[in-house]
């Protein structure tokens, strides 16, 4: 059953894969290879990216910077990719990304 719809990153979501059927546990070691932040990190950077306040950023564009830490202008524009996002937004998604690498 569905309780709420929330973007998760994919630390988050490993947080909800805590059983141990034989699905969650496949689910859990496949999401694992990509994973590159521990879920408290994973918390962290969101709620810093989303006191940054910016019109143009969307919670789903929030988890894929987490899942995806992206290093320079041109990877962050592959997630914001109808957005434009001038050099002073760029610069302010892109300085808490580099705390957690």
């Amino acid at each position: 059953m569905i309780k709420s719809k929330e973007a998760l990153s994919m630390s988050e979501a490993l947080e909800y894969l805590k059983g141990k059927g034989s699905e969650e546990e496949k689910a859990r070691s496949f999401i694992q290879k990509f994973v590159k932040l521990n879920p408290k990190d994973a918390k962290e950077m969101k709620e810093k990216l989303a006191k940054l306040d910016l019109m143009k950023m969307k919670s789903e564009q929030i988890v894929k910077v987490i899942d995806i830490l992206p290093e320079d202008k041109e990877d962050l524009n592959k997630i914001f990719a109808n957005v434009n996002l001038d050099e002073d937004e760029t610069k302010k998604i892109l300085d808490p990304v580099k705390e957690y690498k």
